[in-house]
Protein backbone atom coordinates (compact mmCIF):
# COMPACT_ATOMS: atom_id res chain seq x y z
CA UNK A 1 0.00 0.00 0.00
CA UNK A 2 2.87 2.32 0.38
CA UNK A 3 4.29 2.86 -3.09
CA UNK A 4 1.98 5.84 -3.44
CA UNK A 5 2.86 8.65 -5.74
CA UNK A 6 0.01 11.12 -5.98
CA UNK A 7 -0.49 11.20 -9.69
CA UNK A 8 -3.15 9.25 -11.55
CA UNK A 9 -3.27 8.46 -8.12
CA UNK A 10 -2.87 4.85 -7.18
CA UNK A 11 -4.27 2.74 -9.98
CA UNK A 12 -0.91 1.02 -10.06
CA UNK A 13 0.44 1.04 -6.60
CA UNK A 14 -1.49 -1.35 -4.48
CA UNK A 15 -0.67 -4.90 -5.55
CA UNK A 16 1.84 -5.08 -2.72
CA UNK A 17 -0.42 -3.41 -0.24
CA UNK A 18 -2.54 -4.17 2.73
CA UNK A 19 -5.99 -4.26 1.61
CA UNK A 20 -8.65 -5.69 -0.58
CA UNK A 21 -10.85 -6.24 -3.50
CA UNK A 22 -12.64 -3.12 -2.29
CA UNK A 23 -16.17 -3.71 -3.37
CA UNK A 24 -17.73 -1.62 -0.65
CA UNK A 25 -18.69 1.97 -1.23
CA UNK A 26 -17.10 4.17 1.37
CA UNK A 27 -19.64 6.88 0.65
CA UNK A 28 -22.30 4.51 1.98
CA UNK A 29 -20.43 2.52 4.62
CA UNK A 30 -21.25 -1.14 5.02
CA UNK A 31 -20.45 -3.65 7.72
CA UNK A 32 -18.49 -6.52 6.21
CA UNK A 33 -17.82 -9.75 8.04
CA UNK A 34 -14.54 -9.94 9.90
CA UNK A 35 -11.80 -11.82 8.09
CA UNK A 36 -9.42 -13.62 10.42
CA UNK A 37 -7.27 -15.09 7.67
CA UNK A 38 -3.84 -13.87 6.69
CA UNK A 39 -2.21 -13.71 10.12
CA UNK A 40 -1.19 -10.60 11.94
CA UNK A 41 0.50 -8.95 8.95
CA UNK A 42 1.57 -9.36 5.35
CA UNK A 43 4.44 -11.63 4.40
CA UNK A 44 7.65 -9.78 5.13
CA UNK A 45 5.87 -7.26 7.33
CA UNK A 46 5.54 -7.17 11.10
CA UNK A 47 6.83 -5.41 14.17
CA UNK A 48 10.09 -3.51 14.09
CA UNK A 49 13.17 -4.53 16.07
CA UNK A 50 13.63 -0.93 17.19
CA UNK A 51 10.14 -0.47 18.64
CA UNK A 52 10.18 2.19 21.38
CA UNK A 53 9.26 1.19 24.90
CA UNK A 54 5.94 2.20 26.42
CA UNK A 55 3.95 2.47 23.20
CA UNK A 56 0.90 3.15 25.36
CA UNK A 57 2.49 6.47 26.32
CA UNK A 58 2.57 7.74 22.74
CA UNK A 59 -0.16 10.41 22.59
CA UNK A 60 -3.02 10.28 20.15
CA UNK A 61 -2.89 12.60 17.16
CA UNK A 62 -3.73 16.19 18.12
CA UNK A 63 -6.56 17.49 15.95
CA UNK A 64 -5.61 20.54 13.89
CA UNK A 65 -6.98 22.55 11.02
CA UNK A 66 -4.75 21.68 8.06
CA UNK A 67 -5.08 22.53 4.37
CA UNK A 68 -6.05 19.59 2.17
CA UNK A 69 -3.30 17.97 0.14
CA UNK A 70 -3.21 19.26 -3.43
CA UNK A 71 -3.20 15.84 -5.10
CA UNK A 72 -4.16 13.16 -2.58
CA UNK A 73 -7.86 14.10 -2.55
CA UNK A 74 -8.50 13.73 -6.28
CA UNK A 75 -10.64 10.83 -7.58
CA UNK A 76 -8.54 7.76 -8.29
CA UNK A 77 -8.75 4.11 -9.33
CA UNK A 78 -7.12 1.24 -7.42
CA UNK A 79 -7.31 -2.40 -8.52
CA UNK A 80 -10.01 -1.42 -11.00
CA UNK A 81 -12.24 0.25 -8.41
CA UNK A 82 -12.87 4.02 -8.59
CA UNK A 83 -12.83 6.11 -5.41
CA UNK A 84 -13.84 9.72 -4.80
CA UNK A 85 -12.24 11.14 -1.65
CA UNK A 86 -14.24 13.40 0.62
CA UNK A 87 -13.17 17.02 0.82
CA UNK A 88 -14.69 17.85 4.20
CA UNK A 89 -14.03 16.23 7.57
CA UNK A 90 -16.83 15.23 9.93
CA UNK A 91 -20.30 13.82 9.24
CA UNK A 92 -18.82 10.42 8.45
CA UNK A 93 -19.10 7.24 10.50
CA UNK A 94 -18.30 3.74 9.33
CA UNK A 95 -18.03 0.23 10.75
CA UNK A 96 -15.88 -2.48 9.29
CA UNK A 97 -12.59 -4.32 9.63
CA UNK A 98 -9.34 -2.53 10.47
CA UNK A 99 -5.89 -3.90 9.73
CA UNK A 100 -2.39 -2.54 10.33
CA UNK A 101 0.92 -2.26 8.54
CA UNK A 102 4.42 -2.19 9.95
CA UNK A 103 8.11 -2.49 9.15
CA UNK A 104 7.65 -3.49 5.50
CA UNK A 105 6.38 0.02 4.76
CA UNK A 106 8.22 1.95 7.49
CA UNK A 107 9.94 4.97 5.92
CA UNK A 108 8.23 4.60 2.54
CA UNK A 109 6.24 7.48 1.00
CA UNK A 110 2.54 7.73 1.77
CA UNK A 111 -0.13 9.26 -0.46
CA UNK A 112 0.46 12.58 1.30
CA UNK A 113 4.15 12.50 0.41
CA UNK A 114 5.09 12.04 4.06
CA UNK A 115 7.17 9.00 4.95
CA UNK A 116 5.26 6.32 6.81
CA UNK A 117 6.17 6.11 10.50
CA UNK A 118 4.86 2.92 12.06
CA UNK A 119 5.30 4.45 15.52
CA UNK A 120 3.20 7.56 14.81
CA UNK A 121 -0.56 7.77 15.30
CA UNK A 122 -1.60 7.67 11.64
CA UNK A 123 -3.81 5.63 9.33
CA UNK A 124 -4.75 5.02 5.71
CA UNK A 125 -8.34 5.36 4.52
CA UNK A 126 -9.94 4.99 1.12
CA UNK A 127 -11.83 8.30 1.02
CA UNK A 128 -11.38 10.42 4.15
CA UNK A 129 -9.66 13.74 3.42
CA UNK A 130 -5.86 13.87 3.51
CA UNK A 131 -4.90 15.14 5.95
CA UNK A 132 -7.73 14.76 8.44
CA UNK A 133 -8.41 13.09 11.77
CA UNK A 134 -10.53 10.14 12.82
CA UNK A 135 -11.49 8.41 16.03
CA UNK A 136 -11.16 4.64 15.72
CA UNK A 137 -12.85 2.41 18.30
CA UNK A 138 -12.24 -1.32 18.70
CA UNK A 139 -15.78 -2.66 19.08
CA UNK A 140 -14.57 -5.75 20.94
CA UNK A 141 -12.92 -3.92 23.84
CA UNK A 142 -14.13 -0.31 23.37
CA UNK A 143 -10.58 1.03 23.28
CA UNK A 144 -10.41 4.21 21.22
CA UNK A 145 -7.65 6.28 19.60
CA UNK A 146 -7.42 9.38 17.42
CA UNK A 147 -5.31 9.06 14.28
CA UNK A 148 -4.23 11.38 11.49
CA UNK A 149 -5.24 10.20 8.00
CA UNK A 150 -2.24 10.66 5.70
CA UNK A 151 -2.48 7.73 3.28
CA UNK A 152 -4.83 5.77 0.99
CA UNK A 153 -5.92 2.16 1.46
CA UNK A 154 -6.52 -0.58 2.42
CA UNK A 155 -7.58 -2.17 -0.86
CA UNK A 156 -7.92 -5.86 0.05
CA UNK A 157 -10.44 -7.99 1.94
CA UNK A 158 -12.97 -5.12 2.16
CA UNK A 159 -11.17 -3.57 5.12
CA UNK A 160 -12.06 0.01 5.94
CA UNK A 161 -8.91 1.41 7.54
CA UNK A 162 -5.22 0.53 7.81
CA UNK A 163 -3.67 1.60 11.12
CA UNK A 164 -0.10 2.35 12.03
CA UNK A 165 1.55 -0.23 14.27
CA UNK A 166 1.26 2.01 17.34
CA UNK A 167 -2.41 2.79 16.74
CA UNK A 168 -3.13 -0.92 16.33
CA UNK A 169 -1.14 -1.70 19.47
CA UNK A 170 -3.11 0.82 21.54
CA UNK A 171 -6.36 -0.65 20.22
CA UNK A 172 -5.27 -4.19 21.07
CA UNK A 173 -5.38 -5.63 17.54
CA UNK A 174 -1.70 -6.23 16.74
CA UNK A 175 -1.68 -9.96 17.51
CA UNK A 176 -4.90 -10.74 15.64
CA UNK A 177 -3.99 -8.54 12.69
CA UNK A 178 -7.51 -7.21 12.25
CA UNK A 179 -10.58 -6.27 14.26
CA UNK A 180 -14.02 -4.80 13.75
CA UNK A 181 -13.93 -1.09 14.44
CA UNK A 182 -15.94 2.09 14.16
CA UNK A 183 -14.30 4.96 12.27
CA UNK A 184 -15.58 8.48 12.94
CA UNK A 185 -14.25 11.46 11.01
CA UNK A 186 -13.49 14.42 13.27
CA UNK A 187 -14.13 18.01 12.26
CA UNK A 188 -11.44 20.24 13.83
CA UNK A 189 -13.91 23.14 13.92
CA UNK A 190 -16.28 21.12 16.11
CA UNK A 191 -14.36 18.38 17.89
CA UNK A 192 -11.74 19.85 20.17
CA UNK A 193 -10.18 16.74 21.67
CA UNK A 194 -9.91 12.98 21.62
CA UNK A 195 -12.06 11.04 24.07
CA UNK A 196 -10.40 9.97 27.30
CA UNK A 197 -10.11 6.20 27.10
CA UNK A 198 -7.25 4.45 28.80
CA UNK A 199 -7.30 6.28 32.13
CA UNK A 200 -10.56 8.21 32.53
CA UNK A 201 -10.68 10.68 35.42
CA UNK A 202 -13.76 12.07 37.15
CA UNK A 203 -13.96 15.82 36.64
CA UNK A 204 -14.97 18.39 39.26
CA UNK A 205 -15.92 22.08 38.94
CA UNK A 206 -12.25 23.09 39.34
CA UNK A 207 -10.85 20.25 37.25
CA UNK A 208 -11.92 21.42 33.80
CA UNK A 209 -9.08 21.24 31.33
CA UNK A 210 -8.71 21.13 27.59
CA UNK A 211 -7.46 17.61 26.78
CA UNK A 212 -5.06 17.33 23.86
CA UNK A 213 -4.50 13.58 24.06
CA UNK A 214 -6.13 10.34 25.11
CA UNK A 215 -5.75 10.70 28.88
CA UNK A 216 -6.67 14.32 29.24
CA UNK A 217 -9.70 15.06 31.32
CA UNK A 218 -12.60 17.24 30.20
CA UNK A 219 -13.46 20.16 27.94
CA UNK A 220 -14.42 23.65 29.14
CA UNK A 221 -15.77 26.73 27.46
CA UNK A 222 -12.88 28.62 25.80
CA UNK A 223 -13.53 31.85 27.66
CA UNK A 224 -13.52 30.33 31.14
CA UNK A 225 -10.55 30.28 33.48
CA UNK A 226 -9.80 27.95 36.38
CA UNK A 227 -8.35 28.88 39.72
CA UNK A 228 -5.18 27.50 41.24
CA UNK A 229 -5.61 28.40 44.93
CA UNK A 230 -1.96 27.85 45.90
CA UNK A 231 -0.37 29.74 43.00
CA UNK A 232 1.66 32.85 43.76
CA UNK A 233 0.32 36.31 42.93
CA UNK A 234 0.55 37.11 39.21
CA UNK A 235 1.59 33.52 38.59
CA UNK A 236 -0.68 33.09 35.58
CA UNK A 237 -0.30 30.06 33.31
CA UNK A 238 -2.02 28.26 30.48
CA UNK A 239 -2.98 24.65 31.08
CA UNK A 240 -2.32 22.44 28.05
CA UNK A 241 -3.43 19.11 29.48
CA UNK A 242 -3.85 16.93 32.57
CA UNK A 243 -2.89 13.29 32.98
CA UNK A 244 -3.27 10.56 35.54
CA UNK A 245 0.28 9.28 35.07
CA UNK A 246 3.59 11.13 35.21
CA UNK A 247 4.86 9.09 32.27
CA UNK A 248 2.17 10.22 29.86
CA UNK A 249 2.43 13.82 31.01
CA UNK A 250 6.18 13.75 30.34
CA UNK A 251 5.63 12.21 26.90
CA UNK A 252 3.25 15.03 25.98
CA UNK A 253 5.58 17.63 27.50
CA UNK A 254 8.36 16.38 25.24
CA UNK A 255 6.18 16.92 22.17
CA UNK A 256 5.19 20.41 23.31
CA UNK A 257 8.81 21.45 23.82
CA UNK A 258 9.38 20.82 20.14
CA UNK A 259 6.11 22.42 19.00
CA UNK A 260 6.42 25.50 21.22
CA UNK A 261 10.18 26.02 21.22
CA UNK A 262 9.74 29.63 20.06
CA UNK A 263 7.15 30.60 22.68
CA UNK A 264 9.63 32.20 25.08
CA UNK A 265 7.69 30.68 27.98
CA UNK A 266 8.47 27.86 30.39
CA UNK A 267 6.77 24.49 30.07
CA UNK A 268 6.44 22.56 33.31
CA UNK A 269 4.51 19.84 35.09
CA UNK A 270 2.34 20.56 38.13
CA UNK A 271 1.07 17.76 40.41
CA UNK A 272 -2.29 18.73 41.86
CA UNK A 273 -5.36 16.84 43.04
CA UNK A 274 -4.14 13.51 41.71
CA UNK A 275 -3.39 14.77 38.20
CA UNK A 276 -0.18 15.77 36.47
CA UNK A 277 -0.90 19.04 34.69
CA UNK A 278 1.07 20.56 31.82
CA UNK A 279 1.44 24.35 32.18
CA UNK A 280 3.11 27.06 30.10
CA UNK A 281 3.93 30.54 31.41
CA UNK A 282 4.05 32.58 33.49
CA UNK A 283 2.14 35.53 32.04
CA UNK A 284 2.05 39.07 33.39
CA UNK A 285 -1.74 39.32 33.40
CA UNK A 286 -4.86 37.48 32.21
CA UNK A 287 -5.00 39.50 29.00
CA UNK A 288 -1.54 38.37 27.95
CA UNK A 289 -2.44 34.80 28.83
CA UNK A 290 -5.68 34.89 26.82
CA UNK A 291 -3.90 36.43 23.82
CA UNK A 292 -1.29 33.70 24.02
CA UNK A 293 -4.02 31.05 24.22
CA UNK A 294 -5.56 32.41 21.02
CA UNK A 295 -2.17 32.33 19.32
CA UNK A 296 -1.57 28.70 20.28
CA UNK A 297 -4.76 27.39 18.69
CA UNK A 298 -3.10 26.97 15.30
CA UNK A 299 -0.25 24.91 16.75
CA UNK A 300 -2.17 22.84 19.28
CA UNK A 301 -5.52 22.39 17.57
CA UNK A 302 -7.39 23.60 20.67
CA UNK A 303 -7.51 26.67 22.90
CA UNK A 304 -5.60 26.28 26.19
CA UNK A 305 -7.19 27.11 29.53
CA UNK A 306 -6.04 30.13 31.56
CA UNK A 307 -5.04 29.22 35.13
CA UNK A 308 -5.39 32.19 37.48
CA UNK A 309 -3.62 32.56 40.86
Amino acid sequence: MKNHIAISLFSIFILTACGATAKHKVEMPSKPAISTTGGAYLAGDGTGADAPENLDAIPDAVIRNEPLHRYANRPYVALGTPYTPLTKAGDFKQRGVASWYGKKFHGQPTSSGENYDMYAMTAAHLTLPIPSYARVTNLANQKSVVVRINDRGPFLHERVIDLSYTAAYKLGIVSNGSAEVEVESLNPDVVITPIAVSEPVQSTPLENVTPPVAEAVSVVAPSEAIAAPQAADNNIYLQLGAFKTQQNAEAYLSILRSELSDSGKELKLINKDGLVRVHIGPYADPTEARNSAEGLVGKLGFKPMVVLP
